[in-house]
């Protein structure tokens, strides 16, 4: 609860502190493959810990109550190798035998009687013989930075978790599943950590139970207090699927059009998987990042003004990595956006949102629908526009901008039905499209009939299978050599035999 904001809600995370549930709460079908990534690596690493023969990595662990999907199985041999490399036996450590739980009595949140507080840590646990030292190593599918709330509260578990008066060293450490590498999160005595959670973790924790913000997003998913959130957009039909039967799951265009190109390939990408960077990352689409960063960095200032024509050579955002050729095509490109900049016609105290993160309940459905616009804004009328930017290469025309560009199709939807708070149903969807030869501004009108009934019927393409999916099996072919997620996938085409 004190990792990345990003796919957190505060309230959500109060919820499930002090164990609310909103009175209502309608049964669902849970999904029919092992929705946590993670945890066939976590019983098979306790398998591993038990054993004194280790069995091999591929070896799938019995009794785990659904089945993992294959492209999860290869990830779960190929963390557990990992994990092995960067742990080898050490007789000084061994596995502790119940998980550390720090205990706290104090006053209940609400101010009638006592309440106990209880903090776990999510990871392997381990100490010596004599139990003076303990280390925990957290597992993580990349290495990141660890804030300093992070860092005191595992290292108050790990000390005074299921209390041990013999302990006296601790050391936390996170391990990558990706690549094996490790990184020291805390090491130090027993007393350090005590004082470096008086020092960082206990106003965090403080904090964090007295959180009032509601941030909708992917924690909408299994939050029990989503059938109460004031701030989460309800509709109905969104996505022109009626059918609540299924499991409850998010939604996005990037959902549809991965799933479209193959099952096994859009499922483990929201699994958010590693992916391979060659693929993920060339210099096309590194450049259309750049831009992007670029121009929500400009949208951004204050007081708003207009993107300029003239663009520096040093244009390139901090972070991205251009070769020289992508970096010229990039300032080109900007420089006819700055011709359909959208702030040269927004007018005094209108809205404008950069990359605003949307989040609606589609209740015919049942599913979470997330959007995230380029930009929002408020034209001189007042009225939404729904703006979004896409770069290229080449100079060709876009026929038909729905079926080239999935997101369109939900953005018309959403405007069409005012499903946007602070603004009337209409407004216009425009697609910025930059090309070495100059700029091609597209307008869609969500209430013109044919717009709105292709915008529908594109929705219901990119949804209802995926919908009805339980397996997400593979659907290997000439996509393969491109798929970002292939070295999970034992049914991929070679990409010598699709050549």
């Amino acid at each position: 609860m004190f990792g990345p904001e990003q796919y957190r809600c505060p309230a959500s995370d109060v919820f499930k502190a002090r164990g609310l549930r909103a009175r209502e709460r309608p049964e669902r079908k849970p999904e029919a493959l092992e929705p946590f990534t993670n945890g066939p690596f976590m019983a098979a690493a306790d398998e591993l810990e038990r054993s004194a023969d280790e069995p091999s990595p591929s070896e799938p662990r019995r009794g785990w109550p659904r089945p993992a999907h294959d492209g999860v199985q290869q990830w779960t041999a190929h963390a557990l190798r990992m994990y092995r490399e960067a742990f080898p036996y050490d007789p000084g450590l061994s596995p502790s035998r119940t998980p550390w739980v720090y205990r706290h009595h104090g006053p209940a949140p609400e101010g009638q009687g006592d309440a106990e507080y209880r903090i776990t840590v999510w990871g392997r646990y381990f100490e010596s013989p004599d139990g003076r030292l303990r280390e925990l190593r957290l597992p993580v599918n990349r290495l990141r930075d660890r804030t300093d709330a992070e860092r005191a509260v595992a290292a108050l578990v790990t000390a005074e978790g299921t209390p041990d008066p013999r302990v006296e060293q601790i050391r936390v450490v996170q391990f990558a599943l990706s690549d094996g590498r490790t990184a020291s999160v805390f090491n130090g005595t027993r007393q350090e950590a005590v004082a470096a959670h008086r020092a960082h973790g206990a106003a965090a924790v403080r904090a964090l139970l007295d959180g009032r913000e509601f941030r909708p997003g992917s924690a909408c998913v299994s939050c029990t207090a989503a059938p109460v959130c004031p701030t989460l957009s309800r509709t109905s039909g969104l996505l022109g699927v009626s059918n609540r039967s299924r499991p409850r799951r998010t939604w996005s265009s990037s959902t549809g059009r991965s799933h479209r190109s193959c099952p096994a390939r859009g499922y483990l990408r929201g699994l958010r998987l590693p992916v391979d960077g060659h693929l993920e990352r060339g210099p096309a689409a590194e450049r259309g990042r750049a831009i992007h960063a670029y121009l929500a960095e400009r949208h951004q200032r204050r007081p708003l003004t207009p993107c300029p024509a003239e663009i520096p050579d040093d244009w390139v955002p901090e972070g991205y990595q251009l070769p020289d050729e992508e970096r010229r095509l990039g300032a080109r490109l900007l420089h006819h956006h700055a011709e359909v900049c959208p702030l040269r016609v927004v007018g005094p105290g209108s809205a404008v949102r950069t990359e605003p993160k949307l989040t609606f309940e589609d209740t015919a459905a049942d599913l979470v629908v997330l959007a995230e616009p380029d930009l929002l804004y408020q034209d001189a009328n007042g009225t939404w526009v729904w703006r979004e930017t896409k770069t290229s290469g080449h100079d060709r025309t876009c026929r038909d901008p729905l079926a080239t560009y999935p997101q369109l199709a939900l953005a018309v939807r959403i405007l069409a039905i005012g499903a946007l708070r602070d603004g009337p149903a209409g407004g216009r969807v425009e697609l910025e499209v930059l090309q070495p030869g100059g700029v091609d501004l597209r307008t869609l009108d969500p209430l013109a009939p044919r717009t709105r009934t292709a915008a529908e019927a594109a929705l219901r393409e990119q949804v209802t299978g995926w919908h009805a999916e339980d397996l997400f099996t593979a659907v290997p072919g000439p996509e393969c050599a491109g798929c970002e997620v292939a070295r999970w996938c034992t049914a991929r085409t070679a990409p010598e035999a699709t050549a």
